[in-house]
């Protein structure tokens, strides 16, 4: 299994911002330093280029990111401010998801260690995303032939509006996003299959809900790649997430998500999407646990290639 990561790239943040940006970087010592994965799994990606993003984004939106030239409105939406350090570490987290996707294919599982910025539309960010990361790598892979049909498993515990948007109406790409009913964004963008749940919901009803949401995609075997979008937000101790899931029932979710893959031959790409834990070392835990999960998914598979980056 390969893992990118770019959480080198710093972004400065105002002291007190709630984005926890420092989660990226203990996520990479801990799966390190617990020996869930070997230092020479991972690996750096390359920056998304203009022309990759320009097969989702519009040239006015990527000029405005990357010139710093996006409106008060546009800024505010984004929940970020801008810097230069913000656009590289956007266009690296699109890379990763690319590079990510890319060796799912070629190996059968591949992650990064960021990704899921599933807010961002074709003309603006949103919700902390400045580039909608797995779109451009369903374009990129699509325009060089890699893949056909892609199918996203969202499971941050915000709706992807940005994702649902996007693949409106485009029978190669499927969406399916399970979420709370009463949060972020208060306007739904239509996925192919919502699973909208009350706050307050724990693992029983959430598993039941996943599990009876994964059996309703049509003709999985169709598909050439899963995105797989394993948020840590639905969790209990969530600031931003109003579920009630424990560590245990996200662990189970992952184990859901991964044996389908496995079930009908799906390579998967993993990103990481939210985690706003008031501990932000509940968070780190919640997505070193995907790790594992994708580790064990990828031993049952009998991986090809092995571990060494690019």
């Amino acid at each position: 299994m390969r893992i990118y990561h770019t959480d080198h790239f710093e972004v400065p943040l105002p002291p007190g911002h709630r984005f926890p940006i420092a989660k990226y970087r203990l996520l990479r010592e801990r799966v390190i330093a617990t020996g869930v994965v070997r230092p020479n799994a991972l690996a750096v990606p390359e920056a998304a280029a203009d022309g990759e993003l320009r097969l989702v984004h519009s040239d006015h939106y990527i000029c405005d990111v990357t010139c710093g030239t996006l409106d008060a409105a546009g800024l505010r939406r984004l929940g970020l401010p801008w810097s230069p350090e913000l656009v590289e570490r956007s266009r690296r987290s699109v890379g990763a998801t690319i590079a990510a996707a890319r060796w799912a294919v070629g190996h059968g599982i591949g992650m990064t260690l960021a990704g899921g910025t599933h807010h961002a539309f074709t003309d603006r960010g949103e919700g902390f995303c400045v580039f909608n990361d797995v779109a451009v790598a369903v374009r990129v892979l699509q325009r060089d032939g890699t893949i056909r049909r892609a199918l996203v498993i969202d499971t941050d515990v915000h709706q992807g509006n940005g994702t649902a948007r996007i693949f409106r109406d485009d029978s190669s790409v499927f969406t399916f996003d399970i979420h709370g009913s009463d949060n972020f964004p208060f306007h739904k963008e239509p996925a192919d299959l919502d699973v909208a749940l009350p706050d307050g919901t724990g693992d029983d009803e959430y598993l039941r809900a996943l599990r009876n949401g994964l059996a309703r995609i049509p003709d999985p075997t169709a598909f050439d790649l899963v995105f797989y979008l394993a948020g840590a937000d639905p969790f209990g101790g969530d600031r931003l997430g109003r579920l009630a899931l424990t560590k245990t029932g996200l662990a189970e979710r992952d184990r859901a998500v991964f044996v389908f893959c496995r079930e009908h031959g799906l390579p998967v790409a993993v990103a990481m999407a939210g985690g706003y834990a008031a501990d932000i070392a509940d968070t780190v835990d919640i997505h070193a646990g995907v790790v594992r999960a994708a580790g064990i998914l990828a031993q049952q598979k009998g991986e090809r290639g092995g571990a060494a980056p690019a």
